[in-house]
């Protein structure tokens, strides 16, 4: 998901916070970091500077709220720190700011809400999601379906994130050509 220069991939999808570091493997998180980078790659972007998130507040302070900082998401950066531009893990606010102020262009999260709160709020109508990884390019609208807007004149749904999607989608089939 993105919007504004700034692209977040997620270690895991849809499931359930409680799950989430049963989930989180040193593998999947170098294997999100690597997404990223060729799609930063693919995106024409040359310096690629990448930002993982820490899972639990304040990066975990070092054990104290959660090891999973030193068990998991450090090795993977370790590992993939000599060929690639990234740094981490970071507690997700002020990696996120730092991320719309220029410093990173794509952001690693550990779980779904983690990187899409802040892309909704940063641009709830720009932001599309693309699914990496695909031999074929999918992108869609990061709100789904929103039918609990549709035919309501007190909140209307838009097209706008669906014209984002395709803008979205005809520009990677241009990089491709």
């Amino acid at each position: 998901a993105g919007t504004d220069g700034v692209s977040i991939v997620h270690v895991t999808l849809h499931t359930s916070v409680a799950s989430v570091p049963g989930l989180l493997t040193t593998e999947a998180v170098t294997e999100k970091i690597r997404l990223m980078d060729q799609f930063l790659s693919s995106a024409g972007n040359v310096r690629r500077a990448i930002g993982v998130c820490a899972l639990n507040p304040h990066g975990g302070e070092h054990g104290l709220f959660g090891n999973e900082e030193q068990l998991v998401i450090e090795p993977a950066v370790a590992h993939c720190h000599s060929e690639m531009n990234v740094s981490g893990p970071f507690p997700v606010d002020t990696l996120i700011r730092r991320a719309v102020l220029g410093e990173f262009d794509g952001v690693v999260a550990m779980y779904h809400d983690q990187g899409h709160i802040p892309i909704k709020l940063i641009g709830f109508d720009a932001a599309v999601n693309i699914t990496l990884g695909l031999p074929l390019i999918r992108t869609s609208p990061t709100h789904g379906t929103a039918f609990d807007r549709a035919w309501r004149a007190d909140r209307p749904a838009t097209a706008a994130g669906m014209l984002e999607a395709i803008r979205m989608a005809e520009k990677m089939a241009r990089r491709q050509t």
